[in-house]
Protein backbone atom coordinates (compact mmCIF):
# COMPACT_ATOMS: atom_id res chain seq x y z
CA UNK A 1 0.00 0.00 0.00
CA UNK A 2 3.04 2.55 0.94
CA UNK A 3 4.89 1.45 -2.20
CA UNK A 4 1.32 2.26 -4.51
CA UNK A 5 0.93 5.49 -3.03
CA UNK A 6 4.82 6.77 -3.21
CA UNK A 7 4.05 5.41 -6.61
CA UNK A 8 0.74 7.67 -7.10
CA UNK A 9 2.26 10.45 -5.60
CA UNK A 10 4.78 10.56 -8.27
CA UNK A 11 3.21 10.24 -11.08
CA UNK A 12 0.68 13.15 -9.70
CA UNK A 13 3.94 15.04 -9.73
CA UNK A 14 5.23 14.46 -12.75
CA UNK A 15 1.50 15.37 -14.47
CA UNK A 16 1.59 18.38 -12.36
CA UNK A 17 5.33 19.84 -13.70
CA UNK A 18 4.73 18.61 -17.26
CA UNK A 19 1.04 20.35 -17.41
CA UNK A 20 2.81 23.66 -15.32
CA UNK A 21 4.64 26.73 -17.27
CA UNK A 22 8.12 26.42 -17.63
CA UNK A 23 10.36 27.59 -14.23
CA UNK A 24 11.98 31.02 -15.98
CA UNK A 25 8.20 31.89 -16.72
CA UNK A 26 7.00 30.94 -13.81
CA UNK A 27 9.84 33.30 -11.93
CA UNK A 28 8.30 36.49 -13.60
CA UNK A 29 6.55 39.12 -12.11
CA UNK A 30 2.99 40.43 -12.30
CA UNK A 31 2.64 41.92 -15.78
CA UNK A 32 0.40 42.84 -19.09
CA UNK A 33 1.93 40.34 -20.97
CA UNK A 34 4.33 37.47 -21.13
CA UNK A 35 6.61 35.93 -23.90
CA UNK A 36 8.50 33.16 -23.85
CA UNK A 37 11.06 30.97 -26.24
CA UNK A 38 12.78 27.33 -25.32
CA UNK A 39 15.68 28.42 -27.99
CA UNK A 40 17.09 24.73 -27.77
CA UNK A 41 14.69 23.01 -30.31
CA UNK A 42 14.69 25.62 -32.53
CA UNK A 43 18.32 26.03 -32.24
CA UNK A 44 18.75 22.12 -33.46
CA UNK A 45 15.95 22.64 -36.23
CA UNK A 46 17.52 26.00 -37.80
CA UNK A 47 21.09 25.64 -36.61
CA UNK A 48 21.21 29.60 -36.51
CA UNK A 49 24.12 29.62 -34.01
CA UNK A 50 25.88 28.35 -37.04
CA UNK A 51 25.34 31.95 -38.48
CA UNK A 52 27.96 34.95 -38.13
CA UNK A 53 26.47 37.82 -36.37
CA UNK A 54 27.91 41.06 -36.58
CA UNK A 55 27.32 42.72 -33.54
CA UNK A 56 27.28 46.56 -32.16
CA UNK A 57 30.49 47.54 -30.29
CA UNK A 58 28.85 47.76 -27.03
CA UNK A 59 27.53 43.93 -27.14
CA UNK A 60 30.93 42.61 -28.32
CA UNK A 61 32.25 43.90 -25.32
CA UNK A 62 29.61 41.98 -23.22
CA UNK A 63 30.78 38.94 -25.03
CA UNK A 64 34.31 39.30 -25.06
CA UNK A 65 34.15 39.88 -21.24
CA UNK A 66 31.88 37.32 -20.36
CA UNK A 67 32.08 34.37 -22.96
CA UNK A 68 28.28 34.18 -22.91
CA UNK A 69 27.40 33.66 -26.63
CA UNK A 70 23.35 34.68 -27.31
CA UNK A 71 23.27 32.26 -30.12
CA UNK A 72 24.96 29.47 -28.27
CA UNK A 73 24.46 29.68 -24.92
CA UNK A 74 20.86 31.05 -24.35
CA UNK A 75 18.44 28.34 -24.12
CA UNK A 76 15.32 29.73 -22.51
CA UNK A 77 14.27 33.32 -22.33
CA UNK A 78 10.97 34.33 -20.64
CA UNK A 79 10.23 38.37 -20.66
CA UNK A 80 7.18 40.31 -18.85
CA UNK A 81 6.29 42.81 -20.85
CA UNK A 82 4.85 46.13 -18.61
CA UNK A 83 2.82 49.03 -19.83
CA UNK A 84 3.61 52.22 -19.08
CA UNK A 85 1.65 55.22 -17.61
CA UNK A 86 2.95 57.63 -20.30
CA UNK A 87 4.03 55.97 -23.24
CA UNK A 88 5.92 59.18 -24.42
CA UNK A 89 7.75 59.43 -21.15
CA UNK A 90 11.54 58.84 -20.17
CA UNK A 91 10.35 54.82 -19.70
CA UNK A 92 9.35 54.57 -23.02
CA UNK A 93 5.72 52.59 -23.83
CA UNK A 94 6.68 49.37 -22.41
CA UNK A 95 9.09 48.48 -19.83
CA UNK A 96 10.34 44.68 -19.81
CA UNK A 97 11.34 42.06 -16.96
CA UNK A 98 13.40 38.59 -18.50
CA UNK A 99 14.35 35.55 -17.16
CA UNK A 100 17.45 34.23 -18.95
CA UNK A 101 17.98 30.04 -18.85
CA UNK A 102 21.61 29.04 -20.20
CA UNK A 103 25.41 28.12 -20.24
CA UNK A 104 26.20 31.17 -18.00
CA UNK A 105 29.69 32.03 -16.54
CA UNK A 106 28.23 33.74 -13.00
CA UNK A 107 32.24 34.75 -12.10
CA UNK A 108 32.37 36.60 -15.39
CA UNK A 109 29.45 37.68 -15.47
CA UNK A 110 29.67 39.51 -12.10
CA UNK A 111 33.05 40.79 -12.57
CA UNK A 112 31.26 42.19 -16.01
CA UNK A 113 28.92 43.90 -13.97
CA UNK A 114 30.93 45.55 -11.45
CA UNK A 115 32.53 47.72 -13.94
CA UNK A 116 29.65 48.63 -15.72
CA UNK A 117 27.06 49.19 -12.79
CA UNK A 118 26.63 52.70 -10.98
CA UNK A 119 25.35 50.94 -8.02
CA UNK A 120 24.84 47.78 -7.05
CA UNK A 121 21.62 46.11 -3.83
CA UNK A 122 21.84 43.27 -1.75
CA UNK A 123 18.45 41.53 -1.59
CA UNK A 124 17.39 38.20 -0.04
CA UNK A 125 20.82 37.24 -0.83
CA UNK A 126 21.09 37.86 -4.48
CA UNK A 127 23.06 41.10 -5.55
CA UNK A 128 21.16 43.17 -7.87
CA UNK A 129 23.41 45.43 -10.41
CA UNK A 130 22.03 48.72 -11.51
CA UNK A 131 23.09 49.79 -15.54
CA UNK A 132 22.22 52.54 -16.98
CA UNK A 133 21.32 51.54 -20.67
CA UNK A 134 20.06 54.22 -22.80
CA UNK A 135 18.01 56.18 -20.52
CA UNK A 136 16.82 53.88 -18.10
CA UNK A 137 18.55 51.54 -15.21
CA UNK A 138 18.74 48.01 -16.09
CA UNK A 139 18.75 45.46 -12.63
CA UNK A 140 20.29 42.69 -12.77
CA UNK A 141 20.61 40.14 -10.68
CA UNK A 142 22.14 35.94 -10.89
CA UNK A 143 19.87 34.04 -9.82
CA UNK A 144 21.62 30.23 -9.95
CA UNK A 145 24.30 28.61 -12.14
CA UNK A 146 22.34 28.65 -15.10
CA UNK A 147 19.70 31.63 -14.47
CA UNK A 148 20.06 35.30 -14.73
CA UNK A 149 17.11 37.93 -13.86
CA UNK A 150 16.83 41.61 -15.05
CA UNK A 151 14.24 44.03 -15.24
CA UNK A 152 14.39 48.00 -16.61
CA UNK A 153 10.98 49.09 -15.02
CA UNK A 154 11.22 52.37 -13.03
CA UNK A 155 11.26 50.60 -10.07
CA UNK A 156 12.67 47.72 -7.82
CA UNK A 157 9.09 46.11 -7.33
CA UNK A 158 9.49 43.39 -10.24
CA UNK A 159 13.37 42.17 -9.93
CA UNK A 160 12.53 41.87 -6.11
CA UNK A 161 9.63 39.92 -7.15
CA UNK A 162 11.75 37.79 -9.44
CA UNK A 163 14.00 36.81 -6.59
CA UNK A 164 10.86 36.17 -4.28
CA UNK A 165 9.66 33.99 -6.82
CA UNK A 166 13.03 31.87 -7.22
CA UNK A 167 12.74 30.58 -3.92
CA UNK A 168 9.37 28.94 -4.51
CA UNK A 169 9.75 28.47 -8.50
CA UNK A 170 9.42 24.53 -7.37
CA UNK A 171 5.98 24.75 -7.19
CA UNK A 172 4.51 23.56 -10.34
CA UNK A 173 1.30 26.29 -9.59
CA UNK A 174 4.00 29.10 -9.21
CA UNK A 175 3.16 32.29 -11.05
CA UNK A 176 1.86 35.22 -11.33
CA UNK A 177 -1.96 35.77 -12.03
CA UNK A 178 -1.62 35.27 -16.12
CA UNK A 179 0.20 32.50 -16.18
CA UNK A 180 -2.99 31.37 -14.12
CA UNK A 181 -5.85 32.61 -15.98
CA UNK A 182 -4.21 31.83 -20.01
CA UNK A 183 -1.72 29.26 -19.74
CA UNK A 184 -3.51 26.39 -20.06
CA UNK A 185 -4.84 27.96 -23.69
CA UNK A 186 -0.92 27.34 -24.94
CA UNK A 187 -1.10 24.33 -27.15
CA UNK A 188 1.22 21.68 -25.64
CA UNK A 189 4.92 21.50 -27.14
CA UNK A 190 5.13 24.90 -28.11
CA UNK A 191 8.42 26.23 -28.29
CA UNK A 192 7.44 30.00 -28.17
CA UNK A 193 4.73 31.42 -26.99
CA UNK A 194 2.63 34.79 -26.09
CA UNK A 195 -0.15 35.71 -23.43
CA UNK A 196 -1.81 38.87 -22.50
CA UNK A 197 -1.45 42.18 -24.24
CA UNK A 198 1.53 40.94 -26.64
CA UNK A 199 0.77 43.46 -28.86
CA UNK A 200 2.26 46.70 -26.61
CA UNK A 201 5.50 46.89 -28.95
CA UNK A 202 3.82 47.30 -31.51
CA UNK A 203 1.03 49.96 -30.44
CA UNK A 204 0.45 53.20 -31.31
CA UNK A 205 -2.25 55.79 -30.06
CA UNK A 206 -4.21 52.51 -29.04
CA UNK A 207 -3.71 50.61 -32.42
CA UNK A 208 -1.26 47.68 -33.16
CA UNK A 209 1.38 48.42 -36.26
CA UNK A 210 2.61 45.98 -38.32
CA UNK A 211 4.30 45.60 -41.31
CA UNK A 212 3.70 49.36 -41.21
CA UNK A 213 0.21 48.90 -41.42
CA UNK A 214 -2.20 49.88 -38.39
CA UNK A 215 -4.49 46.26 -37.30
CA UNK A 216 -8.01 46.65 -36.42
CA UNK A 217 -7.51 45.79 -33.07
CA UNK A 218 -6.65 47.68 -29.70
CA UNK A 219 -3.63 47.27 -28.11
CA UNK A 220 -5.34 46.45 -25.02
CA UNK A 221 -6.68 43.05 -26.79
CA UNK A 222 -5.49 39.83 -24.65
CA UNK A 223 -3.83 36.86 -27.26
CA UNK A 224 -2.63 33.67 -27.05
CA UNK A 225 0.30 33.04 -29.50
CA UNK A 226 2.41 30.45 -29.92
CA UNK A 227 4.34 28.02 -32.43
CA UNK A 228 4.68 24.18 -32.72
CA UNK A 229 6.98 22.21 -34.36
CA UNK A 230 4.86 19.77 -36.21
CA UNK A 231 6.79 18.83 -39.19
CA UNK A 232 6.76 22.30 -39.85
CA UNK A 233 6.85 25.12 -37.59
CA UNK A 234 3.26 25.99 -37.09
CA UNK A 235 2.04 29.49 -35.69
CA UNK A 236 -1.39 30.04 -34.47
CA UNK A 237 -2.67 33.51 -32.81
CA UNK A 238 -5.65 33.89 -31.20
CA UNK A 239 -7.38 36.95 -30.46
CA UNK A 240 -9.96 36.61 -27.02
CA UNK A 241 -12.62 38.73 -27.73
CA UNK A 242 -15.36 39.29 -25.74
CA UNK A 243 -18.45 37.91 -28.20
CA UNK A 244 -19.03 35.90 -31.19
CA UNK A 245 -20.14 39.41 -32.98
CA UNK A 246 -17.38 41.12 -31.87
CA UNK A 247 -15.13 37.75 -32.95
CA UNK A 248 -16.57 37.67 -36.37
CA UNK A 249 -15.92 41.57 -36.57
CA UNK A 250 -12.56 41.60 -36.42
CA UNK A 251 -12.12 38.65 -38.66
CA UNK A 252 -13.46 39.84 -41.47
CA UNK A 253 -11.52 43.01 -40.84
CA UNK A 254 -8.33 41.06 -40.63
CA UNK A 255 -9.12 38.97 -43.35
CA UNK A 256 -9.93 42.07 -46.09
CA UNK A 257 -6.41 43.74 -44.42
CA UNK A 258 -4.49 40.01 -44.89
CA UNK A 259 -6.10 39.74 -48.14
CA UNK A 260 -4.66 43.44 -49.16
CA UNK A 261 -1.04 42.54 -47.54
CA UNK A 262 -0.97 39.56 -50.06
CA UNK A 263 -1.81 41.52 -53.12
CA UNK A 264 1.13 43.88 -52.18
CA UNK A 265 3.36 41.35 -51.38
CA UNK A 266 2.65 39.07 -54.47
CA UNK A 267 3.32 42.16 -56.74
CA UNK A 268 7.03 42.58 -54.96
CA UNK A 269 9.17 39.98 -56.03
CA UNK A 270 11.34 39.26 -53.21
CA UNK A 271 14.68 41.07 -52.56
CA UNK A 272 16.14 37.90 -50.74
CA UNK A 273 15.80 34.76 -48.57
CA UNK A 274 14.51 36.43 -45.90
CA UNK A 275 11.89 38.56 -48.05
CA UNK A 276 10.76 35.44 -49.48
CA UNK A 277 10.71 33.78 -46.36
CA UNK A 278 8.50 36.22 -44.95
CA UNK A 279 6.22 36.08 -48.17
CA UNK A 280 5.86 32.40 -47.76
CA UNK A 281 4.86 33.24 -44.10
CA UNK A 282 2.24 35.54 -45.32
CA UNK A 283 0.99 33.52 -48.23
CA UNK A 284 0.30 30.56 -45.39
CA UNK A 285 -1.71 32.78 -43.15
CA UNK A 286 -5.44 32.03 -42.98
CA UNK A 287 -7.89 33.95 -40.40
CA UNK A 288 -11.05 32.29 -38.99
CA UNK A 289 -13.92 32.44 -36.36
CA UNK A 290 -14.30 30.12 -33.58
CA UNK A 291 -16.81 31.36 -31.27
CA UNK A 292 -15.78 34.53 -29.11
CA UNK A 293 -12.02 34.09 -30.87
CA UNK A 294 -10.47 35.08 -33.92
CA UNK A 295 -7.81 32.78 -34.60
CA UNK A 296 -5.06 33.34 -37.24
CA UNK A 297 -2.95 30.22 -38.43
CA UNK A 298 0.27 29.76 -40.55
CA UNK A 299 3.56 28.66 -41.11
CA UNK A 300 6.78 29.82 -40.04
CA UNK A 301 9.53 29.17 -42.74
CA UNK A 302 12.89 28.05 -40.99
CA UNK A 303 14.67 30.53 -42.98
CA UNK A 304 12.68 33.08 -41.17
CA UNK A 305 12.93 31.80 -37.93
CA UNK A 306 16.48 31.39 -37.75
CA UNK A 307 16.79 34.96 -39.27
CA UNK A 308 14.78 36.25 -36.20
CA UNK A 309 16.47 34.01 -33.57
CA UNK A 310 19.92 34.97 -34.95
CA UNK A 311 19.66 38.50 -35.40
CA UNK A 312 21.49 41.05 -33.80
CA UNK A 313 18.07 42.82 -32.60
CA UNK A 314 17.50 39.59 -30.60
CA UNK A 315 20.96 39.10 -29.38
CA UNK A 316 21.32 42.92 -28.04
CA UNK A 317 17.75 42.39 -26.16
CA UNK A 318 19.98 40.44 -23.49
CA UNK A 319 21.88 43.60 -22.13
CA UNK A 320 18.92 45.75 -22.68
Amino acid sequence: MGVAAILAALMIAIFLRKEAPPECARLLPESDAIVYFDLRPIRSVTHYDRTVVQHSPEFQRFIDATGFVFERDLDKVAVALHKMPNPKGPNGPVAFSEVFEGRIDGKRLTAYLNTVASSRELYAGHEIFSVPVEGRTLRVAMLGYDMVAASNTPTTEQIHSIVDHYRSAASPFAGSSLLAAHYSKVPLLSVAWGIGKVGLPFSEDGKLQMLGLTLPISDDTTFVASIRYVHALRLRVEELAGSDAQAADSAAALTSLLNLVKTIEQAQPPADPGAAAMGQMIDSLKVEQEHSRTVLTGTVPLELMKRVAGSPDAASAVTK
